[in-house]
């Protein structure tokens, strides 16, 4: 077992995000990792938890013991009782360190009031014999300014105290240095480097995009009255918009996360951000300054009442003080606010490079996939496959964004069927950035190509040229022509389209894979400390006993493609040869016919879910079963069953769920939920771009087999009798 003892050099270095985001980093890689910090330092302004436990809690489900108050840190320290102190965190210590593959563990954060910080934390590292990770911020120091104070740092920790070096992190490094990769930075610190054996674990660069608060925190830092809450709690201020000028020079800044500040006497500003927000401009919100509301008349007009379309507060503050005071805001995130902390732990995560910390822990006891493990696998697999997906819901706001980070991503080449025009209003609208390199297609410029393909494909049900005009007006079907004839390797849809109207046309050109007997699906179900798999819950309403098994055997050949091992369970309202009845013995005979036709796959059934689910319920219930209580793939009866389980789950348990990913076709095709967030189908993308470059293994070693049998049956053919 390891630990990495994060310690600051210099100031304001974002060390909480820097620990989780290691943490994730971390648990990426399928270790089980252990969180500490040691000493509370509240922030003057903090009145709720402790921050990095709290959010330790909330975004990994950890529950790290709670640090020693800071007040008896320093009476501890003051009083000569630095060994007690050191004793009380070695117990915090052992309290983690007992059930984890690695321990990250936050130091104390230096300021002017705390001086003796950095050799608190060398003697603390010291004590639990973990490795320090140096972490510098580049937000206010040069490259050299940092090497100088981590070379300080590393020669204090070894005179004193024989502490043991695993690298450092750069923090908030400005945004033109980012693009030179390491390289550069790496050379301003290579004496260090050296002289120390510091590796360089990764270069995170300040995101401005992270730092906009929401309109509840504008609301409570400027003690605002909240005239309209919609979306408070949500809308973020991405762009403080101040109303110096008439409304014809602020138009072009009225985009998605803009918060206009104006008082209510500016009627040509008020009238414009209400046009724009009731045409749908996602904005901060409007905050009108020195207790103005806007004229009557004008409220009426606009509309701009307590159920307008984005959030609207009002200040006593002229709008001067108000710029002023909001421009003093801190940037660290609130606890409550979960989803900005999530969103900048993964954006960490991302660029920390823990291939030399991974040689120093050594191979896990068990890989675990946990949800980031998992998100992770995809969006690393993804990029390797390098696919290109259609996507023809291509003038639809969520699918645009999830194209757009795909690309920026290098998650997948992704193709969006649409009109250019509308796709880039919409883009501009949200402010979402296109990439140059994403693919846009008007449907009315390349509808005529596929005409002939598709009568070809369907002429054996009679259908015309005319009618394959029709059909071709459907941008799905567009979309599915475009797979059949390999001009792109997946198609993803069904944000604004029902299943029905995704899997049919795919039934029709696309086909069956060689050797599957139906298509299926399966939904990852990414539950807080691991990812499960449920099939069927999308396509087939009553499958029989022999499709129910074609079902399981399908779900099992996923999971492992997707690097779970599959337990499988058979889920009925009985458990084992508890109860009788033809729909319990539907599932009886399927698990017989797995076992019968995959004696590698560990199937148990009939198995209530709860057996399938809860160790202890699983022994009780069925003591011999190899599933019971383990199962990480569950194949239901029947649609009604699956579907309202897998939305039972998702919604009570606030659970993401990746898919509907269909099973059975000869090319990729999949659904999205119509409620499918963005990063429902960027997730969805990714799906589908692995699941392209496995059937073109799987159809390149049929292929080698098959040439393989030719030649040998030509050999055979050849030699004398």
């Amino acid at each position: 077992m390891r630990a990495f003892y994060l310690s600051p050099v210099g100031f304001e270095v974002g060390l909480t995000s820097i620990a989780l985001g290691l943490v994730r980093a971390l648990e990426r890689q399928g270790l089980k990792v252990g969180f500490m910090k040691t000493i509370a330092q509240p922030l003057p302004f903090e009145l709720g938890p402790e921050r990095s436990t709290h959010f330790a809690n909330k975004l990994f489900r950890l529950s790290p013991p709670t640090p020693i108050d800071f007040g008896r840190a320093e009476h501890l320290i003051g009083s000569g009782q630095t060994d007690q102190l050191m004793e009380e965190i070695l117990g915090l210590y052992q309290q983690v360190s007992e059930s984890s593959d690695v321990v990250v563990i936050e130091g104390m954060s230096a300021d002017s009031k705390h001086v003796y910080a950095p050799q608190l934390n060398a003697h603390i590292a010291r004590n639990l014999e973990a490795e320090t990770i140096f972490v510098g911020s580049a937000a206010h120091s040069s490259l050299e300014d940092i090497a100088k104070q981590i070379e300080v740092a590393a020669r204090q920790s070894t005179n004193a105290h024989n502490t043991r070096f695993a690298g450092f992190i750069i923090s908030k490094v400005p945004e033109a240095i980012v693009p030179t990769d390491y390289t550069l930075t790496l050379s301003q610190l290579t004496p260090t480097a050296k002289a120390r054996r510091l590796s360089l674990i990764g270069t995170v660069p300040f995101a401005s995009a992270f730092a906009a608060p929401r309109t509840l925190d504008v609301a409570n830092h400027l003690g605002a009255l909240v005239l309209c809450n919609t979306r408070l709690a949500h809308a973020r201020a991405v762009d403080m918009v101040v109303a110096a000028r008439s409304a014809r020079f602020m138009v072009s800044r009225l985009k998605a996360g803009a918060l206009v500040i104006a008082p209510g006497d500016r009627d040509d500003v008020i009238l414009a951000t209400a046009m724009a927000a009731h045409r749908g401009v996602p904005l901060a919100g409007l905050l009108l300054t020195c207790n103005a509301l806007p004229d009557p008349h004008i409220y009426h007009i606009t509309q701009l009442d307590d159920k307008a379309p984005l959030p609207i507060l009002i200040t006593p503050l002229d709008t001067f003080a108000t710029a002023s005071r909001l421009a003093q805001m801190h940037n660290h995130v609130p606890a409550d606010d979960v989803a900005r902390m999530e969103q900048v732990v993964d954006f960490v995560a991302e660029h920390l490079d823990v291939t030399r910390l991974i040689q120093k822990i050594g191979q896990p006891h068990e890989v675990h996939m946990p949800p980031p493990a998992f998100r992770y696998q995809l969006m690393t697999r993804a990029r390797r496959a390098n696919k290109r997906i259609v996507l023809p819901e291509g003038e639809e706001p969520r699918t645009i964004q999830a194209a757009a980070i795909c690309h920026q991503k290098g998650i997948a080449r992704c193709v969006l069927i649409g009109k250019a025009d509308v796709i880039r209003k919409t883009a501009a609208t949200l402010d979402i950035a296109l990439p140059d390199d994403l693919d846009i297609l008007d449907p009315d410029v390349i509808r005529s190509r596929y005409v002939a393909p598709l009568v070809q494909a369907r002429h054996s049900k009679g259908l015309t040229e005319s009618q394959a005009e029709v059909a071709l007006e459907d941008t799905v079907v567009l979309g599915t022509m475009m797979l059949a004839l390999d001009e792109v390797d997946g198609l993803v849809s069904g944000a604004i389209h029902t299943t029905a109207n995704t899997v049919r046309p795919a039934l029709q050109l696309i086909k069956t894979a060689p050797g599957a007997s139906i298509v299926s699906s399966i939904f990852f179900m990414l539950m807080p400390d691991q990812v499960l798999v449920y099939g069927d819950c999308a396509v087939n309403p009553d499958p029989t006993a022999e499709e129910l098994a074609d079902i399981a055997i399908q779900s099992a050949d996923s999971a492992r493609a997707f690097g779970l091992e599959p337990r499988v369970a058979m889920i009925s309202y009985s458990t084992g040869s508890s109860g009788s009845g033809s729909d319990v013995e539907k599932v009886r005979k399927a698990t017989a016919m797995v076992k019968a036709a995959r004696p590698d796959i560990l199937v148990d059934g009939p198995m209530q879910y709860d057996a399938a689910s809860v160790e202890s319920v699983g022994q009780q219930k069925a003591p011999d079963s190899l599933v019971a209580g383990r199962a990480n793939v569950f194949v239901f009866p029947d649609l009604n069953t699956g579907n309202t389980t897998y939305k039972a789950v998702q919604r009570s348990a606030n659970v993401v769920s990746v898919g509907p990913m269909l099973q059975g076709l000869r090319k990729p095709v999949n659904d999205l939920s119509r409620g499918a967030l963005v990063d429902d189908i960027v997730y969805t993308i990714a799906l589908t771009a692995i699941q392209s470059e496995q059937m073109a293994s799987v159809a390149a070693a049929l292929a080698a087999t098959e040439a393989g049998e030719t030649v040998v049956s030509d050999a055979l053919a050849d030699a004398p009798a």
